[in-house]
C-alpha cells in the first residue's frame, strides 16, 4: 500500500559552511594549500608534476613536519593532492637543462576558492581531493617498484594480478556499508565499526552461519587491505581511523592472526566516517544514480512530496525533515498545506494522514484553526477530533460511528504500512476490537480502499482465535461488498 522508499536512510549533515571549515581543515588538504602557497618560479617538478628531490626537504620544512616520520613522503603526497586539485599549476620550462625537473609550479587557480569561495566551491575542491586520494587508495602497495616496471618504463600492473574496476568496487562497497551502518537506526551512529565486521560484511555470504577457514583467511585479507587504505584515506578527513595493531600483523610464513578478539576488538582496527565522510560518501552515491537523502531535502518542497517522502524514514529523521519543512512556514498556513495534502483514498494515503497527525504535532496549538476547518471532512474529522483532544480543546464534537470506524480503518492501514513494531500494531487491534463490540460487523461496511486488507491483517495478527474468524469472515464481506478488488487495485 506504501509509497517506494528511499534506498538509504536520510543523513543528518552539518551545514556547508561547517563542512567546509572541516574541509579546509583536513590535514592533507591543509598540507596542499600551503604548498601551493609557497610554489613559485624556483619550485622545480619533475616530468610527472611531483617535486623534485631536491625540494621535499624544503616542502617538509613549510609543512613543519620534520619530526615526523616520513617527512618527506608526506609532504610529496600533499604536492601530489595540490597538483591534482588545481591548487598548483605546473608549467613546462622548455629551457632546462636538467632533464630530471622539466618544469616549474606556480600557485593554480583553485588556490583562490580556500580564501574567496563560497562554502560550496571549498566542498567542490574538498571532493577533488576526495577522488584523488580513493584513486590512490585502490593502487596496489609495491614494495619494489623498479622490479615491476616494464620495457617502456611503465609499471606493468598486470603481473600485480590487480583488477582496478574490482579494487574499486570493493572500496566503494566497504563506504557504503559504512554509511549505511553509520545513518540506520539502531547502528553504531557516531560510533566507530571494527574492521573485521566491516571486512565481513564484504567477504561473508548472508546466509552462511559459521564461516568457513577460507572465508576467515579472506575475511583477514581484506581487513589488511582496509588497514592500507583507511591510512591512506584519513588524512583527507573522510574518518576517524584506529589502525590495527602492528603485534598482530602476520610475518610472511606464519599464520595471520584471527580475525576477531573478542576481548579487545579496537586492536584489530575501528573507523568512522567524520560528518565530512558522509557528505563525500554520499555525493559518490547520488553520483552512481544511489537514492541517498539527506535530512533538509524536502523543506523547500510540497506538503504532499513531504508526507510522501519521509516514508520509510526512522522516527528520528522524519521529525527533523519534518521540523525543516515548517521552519519559516506560518503555523496556519502549513497546517492547511498539510491537511490538503493528507486526503486522498490511493493506497499511500492512510501513511500520509499519519504523517499529516505527526506533523500537525510539531506545528502547536497554532493550528487549531486550520484542524476546525476539516471537523466535517469524511476523511480528516477523525484526526482532528484526536488532534483536538489529546490538546484538551474545548467544544470538540462527538464524531459519527461512520467516522470512528474510517479513522480505525485508515489508522490501522497506516500503521501496515509502516513497517513499525508488529507487536505494537497487534496491541493496536485487540485495543480496537476490546473497545468496540460488534466491532467486525460494522467495520466490513466501512467505506474505505482498504477496508478488506485491514480486516485480513487483523484476522492475522489477532490472539483471540474467535476474534480472528471474525476478521477472516469480515475480510470475505468486505471484498464481496466490493467485487473482489483489493486496496491496490
Amino acid at each position: 500500500m506504501a509509497a517506494d522508499h528511499p534506498t538509504l536512510p536520510p543523513v543528518r549533515l552539518p551545514s556547508d559552511a561547517e563542512l567546509a571549515r572541516d574541509a579546509l581543515a583536513a590535514p592533507l588538504l591543509a598540507h596542499a594549500v600551503r604548498l601551493a602557497r609557497w610554489a613559485g618560479p624556483a619550485t622545480r617538478v619533475g616530468a610527472g608534476g611531483e617535486l623534485a628531490d631536491e625540494q621535499l626537504p624544503e616542502a617538509v620544512e613549510v609543512l613543519g613536519i620534520a619530526d615526523e616520520e616520513d617527512a618527506e613522503l608526506l609532504a610529496g603526497d600533499a604536492w601530489r593532492l595540490a597538483v591534482d586539485t588545481g591548487l598548483v599549476d605546473i608549467e613546462e620550462d622548455g629551457d632546462a637543462e636538467d632533464t630530471d625537473t622539466p618544469g616549474r609550479a606556480a600557485p593554480g587557480e583553485n588556490l583562490a576558492v580556500v580564501t574567496g569561495g563560497s562554502p560550496q566551491d571549498v566542498l567542490a575542491l574538498w571532493l577533488d581531493g576526495f577522488d584523488a586520494v580513493f584513486s590512490d587508495a585502490v593502487v596496489p602497495v609495491v614494495d619494489d617498484l623498479e622490479e615491476m616496471l616494464g620495457e617502456d618504463g611503465a609499471v606493468d600492473f598486470a603481473s600485480l594480478d590487480w583488477d582496478p574496476d574490482a579494487e574499486t568496487e570493493f572500496l566503494e562497497g566497504v563506504l557504503g556499508n559504512l554509511y549505511l551502518l553509520t545513518v540506520s537506526e539502531g547502528g553504531p551512529g557516531e560510533g566507530p565499526v571494527p574492521l573485521p565486521a566491516l571486512a565481513a560484511s564484504m567477504v561473508v555470504p548472508d546466509d552462511m552461519g559459521e564461516p568457513t577457514d577460507d572465508v576467515l583467511e579472506r575475511v583477514s585479507d581484506a581487513m589488511m587491505r582496509l588497514d592500507e587504505q583507511f591510512r591512506l584515506l584519513e588524512p583527507i578527513g573522510l574518518v576517524d581511523y584506529r589502525p590495527v595493531d602492528e603485534a598482530l600483523m602476520a610475518e610472511e610464513g606464519e599464520e595471520p592472526a584471527p580475525p576477531v578478539d573478542e576481548e579487545d576488538v579496537t586492536r584489530y582496527g575501528m573507523v568512522r566516517l567524520t560528518p565530512l565522510g558522509l557528505y563525500g560518501v554520499r555525493a559518490r552515491m547520488l553520483e552512481a544514480g544511489v537514492d541517498a537523502p539527506a535530512v533538509g531535502d524536502l523543506a523547500g518542497k510540497g506538503a504532499d512530496v513531504l508526507l510522501d517522502g519521509i516514508t520509510g524514514y526512522p522516527e528520528a529523521a522524519a521529525r527533523a525533515e519534518t521540523a525543516a519543512w515548517l521552519a519559516g512556514r506560518a503555523p496556519v498556513a502549513a497546517a492547511r498545506e498539510l491537511l490538503a495534502a493528507a486526503r486522498g483514498t490511493d493506497p499511500a494515503s492512510p501513511l500520509r494522514r499519519l504523517h499529516c497527525q505527526q506533523a500537525l504535532a510539531l506545528v502547536g496549538p497554532e493550528a487549531e484553526p486550520a484542524v476546525r476547518e476539516v471537523l466535517a471532512d469524511a476523511q480528516l474529522g477523525g484526526l482532528a477530533r484526536v488532534w483536538l483532544a489529546e490538546r484538551g480543546a474545548a467544544d470538540v464534537p462527538a464524531p459519527p460511528e461512520s467516522m470512528i470506524f474510517w479513522l480505525a480503518i485508515d489508522t490501522i492501514a497506516a500503521q501496515l504500512d509502516a513497517d513499525g513494531d508488529l507487536a505494537e500494531v497487534q496491541e493496536l487491534v485487540e485495543g480496537l476490537t476490546g473497545r468496540h463490540s460488534g466491532f467486525f460487523e460494522a467495520a466490513w461496511r466501512v467505506e474505505h480502499p482498504a477496508t478488506a486488507e485491514v480486516l485480513e491483517a487483523m484476522g492475522r495478527l489477532h490472539r483471540d482465535k474467535g476474534a480472528a474468524k471474525e476478521a477472516r469472515k469480515a475480510a470475505f464481506k468486505a471484498r464481496s461488498r466490493t467485487g473482489g478488488q483489493s486496496a491496490g487495485a
